[in-house]
């Protein structure tokens, strides 16, 4: 089971079942939001439980963002098609025994740093 939380604790989370996917965003959204690239992995909706107060944000027509509203931690991505959630993986607490699967939109990464790791890089996203 993954468990985490944000920054003050306001809002925690656990996650039972397969995280699937972990990947790390470079899209200029998730640039911004939360200042360098975001990486997350997805949790189906019905294994994921969150407690605490989280704000959505609608990024763009089909999906939000959730964080907390008293530390402002960006701990979730949610599309309005899917049956699943992207969690954080920095927020999570402790070890969490997964690798990171893939960059997507590395097109649009920022031009202060280079990614020298060996995963598969995506400039979209493939589907």
């Amino acid at each position: 089971m993954l468990k985490g939380s944000c920054l003050c604790g306001a809002v925690r989370f656990e996650a039972e079942g397969a995280a699937r996917d972990p990947a790390a965003c470079h899209c200029s959204q998730c640039r911004k939001q939360s200042g360098h690239y975001w990486a997350a992995v997805q949790i189906d909706d019905d294994k994921l439980r969150v407690e605490g107060e989280v704000k959505w944000y609608q990024s763009s027509p089909t999906a939000r963002r959730g964080f907390c509203p008293t530390c402002g931690a960006f701990l979730f991505w949610k599309s309005d098609a899917d049956p699943d959630t992207g969690v954080s993986l920095g927020a999570m607490d402790g070890p969490t025994g997964l690798t990171l699967a893939r960059h997507i939109f590395t097109a649009d990464k920022g031009d202060y740093y280079q990614i020298t790791d060996q995963v598969r890089q995506e400039e979209q996203e493939d589907e």
